[in-house]
């Protein structure tokens, strides 16, 4: 795996569009919709309250990624604050999920806005199918080498950005910069909205892909805290300026109906056919690259926890590297998903997952590390706490409307963590720091600022 990690290799540039790269797509095209059921007209500000709640989230990241830049990145962070313990291997393998979650969701979404630019209706066989054709095209993507996946991401981002941004300004205007999802509508309830909240915090998660890179980063201890907050903030104006283009263009009841596709559907009635077909290319290509992003994410997060002695490896007869290995996983997995639960469920899932590792990292964090990494208690425990309303007010919510979804997750997280534990029972991991390319930059360890 040495060949795979290169001191240096990512600019800031470069960090800041494989961040934006992994959240531009989930966020505001699989999402927009799904979070306007549940807030009402008030869905463009759950996009600004999930960026307050993910900037207290980022706090740790940065915190942590300042201290020890690392391409161990969630792991890192988890081994330091708990150890090599059951905790820290379930909670780094629920980041890893919920990442997989994440493709199989953009995955449907670019199936749906295929569907949609054929005028067909996005249902049926046709939306697992175009999904899973996505993965394997992205696995084919990533098989061919990191410099492909590189070029890629940084085109990509600037597209997605400058697109996207470019869409809400021009519905905006044509709109006249009026609200019609405003109109008529009654407002969403408080839980409704918190729930909402959940939601747009997945818009924004793509961040943590940052700090698995923190070992490659030119002048990690700097930038990687940098691209972070960078990437946040113009995720934040992008997703603003689509929402209310959405809302400007389309009644609430209308922006439901089409939740999974809401972007293609405010397209038309504020620039007309030629608008939405090209809005439907942008979806296509911003979803497109999001799961090739994060495809290349996850296959090296995989590679770091095996390499850290977390989670078991066989290569099943195949020949190549662990990381060749955790590539083929990773696409398994999402293919699976992306045929058997559809958009609503699977963001559902991936909510549950990502709000519970992220507690724990805030918790273990606070207890254990805080001091070391100068870090503030009160905005740990701030962190912390936004996450828990969060999480309730998402399942008691969906306790009420999808009651199975909520029993699958707790199941699904129940056995991770039983896994976790059995696998480390029966291979106990040295308490000395992991070897691999991410120790390097730990060994580099500079004196964290406050």
């Amino acid at each position: 795996m040495a060949q795979q990690y290169q001191k240096n290799s990512l600019s800031l540039f470069d960090t800041v569009a494989m961040g934006t790269g992994v959240m531009i797509g989930a966020g505001i095209l699989a999402l927009t919709g799904q979070i306007a059921e549940l807030a009402g007209p008030l869905f463009p500000l759950a996009f600004v309250a999930g960026a307050l709640v993910t900037g207290f989230s980022a706090y740790t990241y940065v915190k942590m990624s300042n201290a020890w830049p690392s391409a161990g990145g969630i792991g890192m962070i988890l081994t330091k604050a708990y150890g090599p313990t059951t905790v820290a291997a379930g909670a780094a393998l629920l980041m890893a999920l919920s990442m997989v979650i994440n493709e199989s969701l953009v995955a449907r979404t670019f199936a749906t806005y295929l569907l949609r630019g054929l005028d067909l209706e996005p249902e049926g066989w046709l939306v697992p199918a175009i999904g899973v054709g996505l993965i394997v095209f992205a696995y084919l993507v990533n098989a061919a080498g990191n410099r492909s996946v590189g070029l890629l991401s940084q085109l990509m981002a600037v597209l997605k950005v400058g697109g996207i941004a470019a869409f809400g300004i021009a519905a905006l205007w044509a709109g006249g910069f009026s609200f019609q999802a405003a109109e008529s509508a009654d407002g969403g309830a408080v839980a409704g909205f918190l729930a909402s909240v959940a939601l747009a915090i997945l818009a924004f998660k793509g961040f943590t892909t940052i700090t698995n890179s923190g070992a490659e980063v030119t002048d990690p201890h700097r930038n990687v805290g940098r691209a972070i907050v960078i990437s946040i903030a113009i995720c934040v104006v992008v997703y603003l300026l689509v929402a209310f283009a959405v809302g400007a263009s389309l009644p609430l009841d209308r922006i439901v109906a089409a939740k999974d596709y809401a972007l293609a559907e405010a397209a038309e009635p504020a620039l007309g056919r030629v608008g939405f077909y090209l809005t439907v290319a942008l979806a296509l290509v911003a979803t497109a690259s999001g799961v090739i992003a994060s495809i290349f994410a996850v296959s090296r997060m995989l590679a770091m926890l095996t390499d850290m002695k977390l989670i078991p490896h066989s290569h099943f007869g195949m020949p190549g590297t662990i990381r060749d290995h955790t590539l083929v996983y990773t696409v398994v997995f999402a293919g699976a998903l992306t045929i058997f639960f559809d958009l609503s469920r699977i963001a559902s899932l991936g909510a549950f997952f990502y709000l519970v590792m992220d507690i724990l990292i805030h918790w273990g964090v606070w207890r254990t590390l805080r001091e070391e990494i100068a870090a503030r208690g009160w905005v740990l425990l701030t962190a912390i706490g936004l996450d828990a309303v969060v999480l309730a007010a998402f399942a008691a919510l969906k306790w009420q409307s999808d009651p199975l979804i909520v029993v699958v997750a707790i199941a699904g997280m129940t056995a991770v963590f039983l896994f976790e534990r059995v696998f480390l029972a029966l291979n106990p991991p040295s308490r000395e720091p992991a070897h691999g390319n991410h120790h390097s930059a730990q060994e580099e360890r500079h004196e964290p600022t406050s």
